[in-house]
This record gives C-alpha cells, sequence and structure tokens, in this order.
C-alpha cells in the first residue's frame, strides 16, 4: 500500500479560522486534530484536539490541577467561551512543528514510522509539481491501524 491509496479526503482550516468553528469541526466528525494550511494552501501545522482542550482550560487550573474540583458545573460548562475572538492560530504553539508529510509514493510502514517517529495522528500527503506541493489527502492514525490489519472500511 502506498501513502496515495490510504490517503482520504479530510477536514482542514486555515491558521486565520476560527478557534470556536476549528473545535466544532473535530467535535462533530470525532477528529483527532486538524491540518491546518498555511496562506499557500501548503500543510502548515496540526492542531491536535488535545491542543484545543488545553486552550479552553483556565491558567490557573493548568498551573494547578487540584483547582479544577473546585470549580463548578455551571463554570465548566462554559469553558468553551474562552476560544471566542480567538483564532486558530492562536491556539497553535508559538513554534509549531511542521506537519508530517508523506510523499505519494512512500509506502504503509514509511507513513507508520513518519507518524510514530513525530507522534502525530495525522500525516498529509502531498505531491510535489513545479508549481509548490499539492495536498492529496491525510493518513490518520486510525485509518492506517485498518488498512495495516485489514479491517473495517480501510481506503
Amino acid at each position: 500500500m502506498r501513502a496515495r491509496d490510504l490517503a482520504v479526503e479530510y477536514e482542514t482550516v486555515g491558521v486565520a479560522d476560527d478557534a470556536t468553528q476549528a473545535a466544532r469541526l473535530m467535535a462533530e466528525h470525532r477528529l483527532p486534530g486538524l491540518l491546518v494550511l498555511g496562506a499557500d494552501g501548503a500543510p502548515a501545522a496540526i492542531l491536535p484536539a488535545s491542543q484545543l482542550v488545553k486552550a479552553i482550560v483556565p491558567a490557573y487550573v493548568l498551573e494547578d490541577p487540584t483547582l479544577a474540583a473546585v470549580v463548578d458545573e455551571k463554570h465548566a460548562d462554559r469553558l468553551c467561551q474562552a476560544l471566542k475572538g480567538r483564532t486558530v492560530g492562536d491556539c497553535l504553539p508559538s513554534k509549531p512543528a511542521p506537519p508530517p508529510v508523506a510523499a505519494p509514493d512512500d509506502t504503509a510502514l514509511e507513513v507508520a514510522a513518519l507518524m510514530a517517529r513525530v507522534r502525530s495522528p495525522l500525516v498529509a500527503v502531498t505531491e510535489r509539481g513545479p508549481d509548490g506541493g499539492r495536498l492529496l489527502g491525510v493518513i490518520t492514525a486510525s485509518h492506517l491501524l485498518q488498512a495495516l490489519l485489514g479491517v473495517g472500511d480501510a481506503p
């Protein structure tokens, strides 16, 4: 199996997109993360769902997790308001690592090794051309496992 055969269409966002909409997209489609595209349309970063969750947790709770127990449900239900007015870029680390990118002819093992090495739930598959790279799709860890195990409806 080659990366081009494993790649599927996948939700993407831009750095300037609304963080709340990105969170909704993740929640509605149960995505482990989103591929963030730069202004040129090339993969720029991966926004893991855990990073958005971190963005909604108050700083004082991150510093002292025992304080989470004293926040009542009324206030906990409003945590996502912390995303209001923020962009996807605001939720990325200050120096995001470049997203893992596979070539169309990379093997499933090469994709798995890349995914494991950078600890990413997603790998973008791009095709290089004279005008830059073109996104063919994304391989998620779960789809890769499905394909390698021969279960489910893997691509």
